[in-house]
């Protein structure tokens, strides 16, 4: 999973210091809805638990104000996409995060697509402080674009994920404590020693090769498309991503 700092610094933040303190370590997967979210938290957090048995949080913060969007700024690479949205005024990429903006309003922020990291959350706004996580794993649910703080996307390990056993309650929850997915240990990348990081390159969305992919994806010329489809989806494209063969 990939972090974006620069949409999302104070859940950013707060996460790492969650993952840093082991908080997620032990817990488990506790909804995968179909077509919808693969979510992992606290048991205890949800509705129906003991809260005498929630894991502490350690030193993160237990409250974070919203960062559903951030002011558009001139530091915030940007890629804009032409061929329109029904979502924002306009789309595009930062970095390799697929993202939005209304220039009218000064904003931007970062939109679900299939494998979107962002951070669950209750009714109130500043419900969510990243001890619950979610990762988009069907359609892109764009209706939640600027009402939940976007964290990042997964760049390795969505087919582990979307193929995960459906929960049968009210909103994908297991029903059953068995049917959870453990969560061993989560790390950042960066505390791991050299020789055990991912070794991974992520092809930058300012370059040309990407500007080839999306004409291709635009424009298809192979045997079987009849109709060219002439546009291209912000989120029928994500960044490619390949592992690279250690020396």
């Amino acid at each position: 999973m990939e972090l974006d700092p620069a949409y999302a610094p104070l859940h950013v933040a707060n996460i790492r210091t969650l993952v840093r303190e082991h908080y997620f370590d032990g817990l488990a997967i506790v909804r995968v809805q179909d077509d919808f979210v693969a979510q992992w938290d606290d048991p205890e957090a949800d509705d129906g638990g003991d809260p005498h048995e929630m894991r502490p949080l350690g030193s993160a913060k237990a409250t974070v104000p919203p960062e559903f969007t951030r002011a558009i700024a001139p530091s915030l690479p940007w890629v804009r996409l032409p061929d329109g949205d029904v979502y924002a005024p306009e789309v595009g990429f930062s970095d390799d995060f697929p993202a939005a903006r209304d220039p009218a309003d000064d904003e931007t922020w970062l939109v679900h697509c299939y494998g979107t990291l962002a951070v669950s959350r209750d009714n109130a706004p500043d419900s969510g402080n990243g001890s619950g996580l979610y990762v988009a794993i069907g359609q892109p649910p764009r209706r939640l674009d600027r009402n939940l703080t976007v964290v990042g996307r997964v760049v390795e390990g969505m087919d582990e994920l979307s193929a995960l056993p459906r929960g049968h309650g009210p909103l994908g929850f297991y029903t059953h404590p068995k049917n959870r997915t453990p969560i061993l240990d989560i790390r950042v990348a960066a505390d791991l020693p050299p020789a055990q990081r991912p070794n991974i390159e992520i092809l930058r969305t300012g370059s040309p090769s990407f500007q080839r992919l999306l004409g291709a994806s635009r424009n298809r010329h192979d045997a079987f498309y009849v109709t060219p489809p002439g546009k291209v989806d912000i989120c029928a494209v994500p960044a490619p991503v390949r592992e690279l063969s250690r020396p």
